[in-house]
């Protein structure tokens, strides 16, 4: 079985000094944990914060990008780099974690056909349209309706993504940004980290509307583990905390990560965090359960968002708790295939079929 996660933080963590040979303690993520929790590969997202626009924007990109081939330079005998889902397949039979470059922000762009193709030359394979605000591309799902959907570059954006074989990520885009992509992607699409608006509100899930939209264009939704994506209630109980107040501690640590006071302090907010009760892996079956039951089992995924969520799903604190998911869907009636089917098997059919000409 291939165990394949669709989005990880990783460049991020990166950029805060982890080092990812190690098996870093309070971490969602290193090599030695992905090995512990049997993942073969996953996208390691370049994330673009929605404040930064134009050259701003590129350069963070290229800057994690740069970091992200140091450690995989470092790494040459668990971890290399997977361009296609052969690669993916290749690496495996070597013995080593596969790597697959995303961005998380179209935003980095800077509005230019040519940073797509630059960043394609780098090894991105997918970009995820929109974040936290509207850009210049389309509409984010927490954003103001900047466009009603794709902006006149967003609709350049999608078929050229499509002439060269690069994914594009509905996470994080409005309804509008959904449906127009859907209208003229000639390629399947991927929504690659979020839940079920049908059994949790939040405006990062997505409707079942959208993933009967996408299955039928023979697409993937993957789901995510983060509470707050989980479950309305885990919402209640952290504005109730008081936590979200102290999310400064994050932000000045990420300015500073060498400053072990910093680190110590944003470490302490993460613990109590991850004392409120949380939803457990159960609860992340849910939505997988009702994924499929909505799209189909070929086009339901996995993609957790580790290193991008400041506390998880009870019972997966850190992706060595993989297969947990694995055994609550089996102790659920799923069989062996269909398992295999979501963790990991359809994203790369929906690779395959993102880079096959026409």
């Amino acid at each position: 079985m291939i165990v394949l996660d669709a989005h990880c933080d990783a460049p991020s963590q990166m950029s805060r000094l982890r080092n990812y040979r190690l098996d870093n303690p309070g971490a969602q993520v290193d090599f030695p944990k992905m090995r512990r929790g049997g993942v073969d590969a996953s996208f390691f997202a370049a994330y673009v914060p929605a404040g930064l626009q134009g050259a701003d924007a590129t350069a963070h990109a290229l800057r994690l990008l740069d970091i992200l081939d140091a450690q995989m330079a470092e790494n040459q005998d668990i971890a290399a780099y997977a361009r296609c889902a052969s690669g993916v397949l290749r690496n495996r039979r070597a013995g080593r974690i596969s790597v697959l470059a995303g961005i998380e922000n179209a935003s980095a762009l800077d509005g230019s056909l040519d940073r797509l193709r630059e960043f394609y030359r780098r090894g991105v394979r997918y970009i995820t349209l929109t974040h936290s605000a509207d850009n210049d591309v389309a509409d984010s799902c927490t954003g103001s309706g900047r466009w009603g959907g794709l902006s006149p570059f967003g609709r350049e954006l999608v078929p050229a993504m499509n002439h060269i074989g690069m994914l594009v990520d509905l996470a994080h885009s409005a309804d509008s940004t959904m449906r127009d992509v859907l209208e003229i992607s000639a390629r399947p699409v991927a929504y690659t980290h979020g839940c079920c608006r049908a059994l949790a509100s939040h405006r990062r899930n997505i409707s079942d509307e959208l993933i009967r939209a996408i299955a039928e264009r023979g697409g993937i939704v993957c789901m995510s583990i983060y509470p707050c994506f989980l479950d309305d209630e885990f919402v209640k109980t952290l504005e109730a905390s008081g936590l979200e107040e102290q999310m400064w501690v994050e932000t000045e640590f990420i300015k500073d990560p060498g400053d072990p006071r910093k680190a110590a302090a944003w470490a302490e907010v993460q613990r109590r965090l991850a004392e409120l009760p949380r939803p457990s892996v159960s609860r992340v079956a849910d939505h997988i359960e009702h994924a499929v039951n909505v799209g189909g089992i070929d086009h339901v995924g996995l993609g957790t968002d580790y290193d991008g969520i400041e506390v998880t799903a009870s019972g997966l604190e850190d992706i060595s708790k993989f297969p947990s998911i694995f055994d609550e869907l089996g102790r659920r009636g799923f069989s062996r295939r269909d398992i295999a089917k979501i963790a990991g098997e359809n994203f790369l059919r929906v690779l395959k079929m993102v880079r096959k000409r026409a």
